[in-house]
């Protein structure tokens, strides 16, 4: 990782910090530095309100939130299974994973 990158997107994520600062701008330019910087092809921001349910809160791009609202709506996928467990869940090829999350496996070979 480029520690220069890494550098100036922690100064650009606390410039956003003010007073009246938007979260949702904020999480969406996390979400916009973290595929830069790790070289993912999008990113996703799931939150857990008091009552434990996750809301769709920032995508890197618009397939990206509706893919994340289609893993709350049929209660399956990888954000979910993370939830959970805690634990991280590293998916290298959806193809091997239909029996895991046989609907949420098909939804995101369409994107």
């Amino acid at each position: 990782m480029n520690e220069r990158l890494l550098a100036k997107t922690f100064v650009e994520l606390a410039d956003t910090l003010v007073a009246d600062f938007d979260l949702i701008d904020f999480l969406r330019l996390l979400t916009d530095r973290c595929v830069g910087m790790l070289g993912a092809s999008a990113a996703g921001v799931l939150l857990a309100d008091r009552d434990g349910e996750l809301r769709v809160m920032a995508a890197s791009d618009e397939q990206v939130r509706l893919l994340e609202l289609f893993q709350l709506q049929n209660d399956e996928g990888p954000c979910l299974d993370c939830y959970r467990t805690g634990l991280p869940v590293t998916v290298p090829d959806l193809l091997t994973e239909t029996a895991r999350w046989p609907r949420f496996a098909a939804q995101a070979r369409l994107h």
